[in-house]
């Protein structure tokens, strides 16, 4: 049993790893979506600045890899604490990927996917909380929210939400938030934040995933060595659609 927990926690951080949203991107439209947009590699920048129907399968993708290390850990019988260990390695996989040199993405669908294969009743509510602010198009606040109210929610709502070993849930999910949220925090500066007070970038990163406040900006800049003639294909058309959640 150790070896196989050993082995599946060694899977979880290759298929992790796996960078879905930088394939896509490379693949349909041949640019580094790293260079473009929030130079986030997730299917909200896929959205962005590739087009609206690549970002549902980078979506899928990435929920899914959360859901079937965790799924996989329960098939063959790991305790509750080793499921949470399995699902926090999936998501460090996503955001410090080996296949790009560690610069991935937010973890935030592939966080999903843990969350629910724990708990199905938590997850749906970690959804609705997530986007119940997309009519103000302010989703990253509403993750954060739902990052914040997971550990909460599974010490306190155990028995209603089925958990029934809520201590490693409930530390696994302030793990799982602490992850998600220092990802945001640790991103290098933009050229776009160099005016921007180190208090207000904490603040923008931490609420809002973003260094500004301005959010059509944000979406639309191009990063290092991306001159405006060099703009992702669709990205004009795309940007305009709103940034979901990292």
């Amino acid at each position: 049993m150790v070896i196989g927990f050993i082995l599946l926690v060694l899977a979880a951080y290759l298929l992790g790893s796996v960078p879905a949203a930088y394939l896509v991107a490379k693949w349909s439209r041949g640019i580094d979506i790293r260079q473009f947009g929030s130079g986030n590699v997730g299917a909200a920048n896929v959205l962005a600045v590739v087009a609206r129907r690549w970002s549902i399968p980078v979506t899928i993708f990435d929920i899914g890899k959360g859901a079937l290390t965790v799924w996989v850990a329960q098939l063959i019988g790991l305790g509750a604490a080793q499921q949470v260990t399995v699902g926090i390695v999936t998501i460090i996989g996503h955001n410090w990927p080996i296949f790009l040199r560690f610069q991935g993405g937010r973890g935030v669908f592939t966080t999903l996917g843990v969350v629910t294969m724990l708990s199905p009743k938590l997850g749906l509510i970690a959804l609705v909380i997530s986007y119940s602010l997309a009519p103000l198009r302010q989703v990253a606040l509403g993750v954060t929210l739902a990052l914040v109210s997971l550990p909460i929610f599974s010490w306190f709502l155990s028995q209603p939400l089925d958990i029934e070993e809520r201590l490693p849930i409930t530390l696994g999910f302030v793990a799982l938030a602490l992850i998600v949220l220092s990802r945001r925090l640790m991103a290098p500066r933009t050229p776009l934040s160099e005016s921007v007070s180190p208090r207000e970038l904490f603040f923008n990163r931490l609420l809002f995933d973003r260094d500004i406040r301005d959010r059509k900006v944000w979406i639309s800049q191009s990063h290092i060595g991306v001159s405006s003639r060099e703009q992702a294909p669709g990205q004009e058309e795309e940007q305009e659609k709103g940034r979901l959640i990292s």
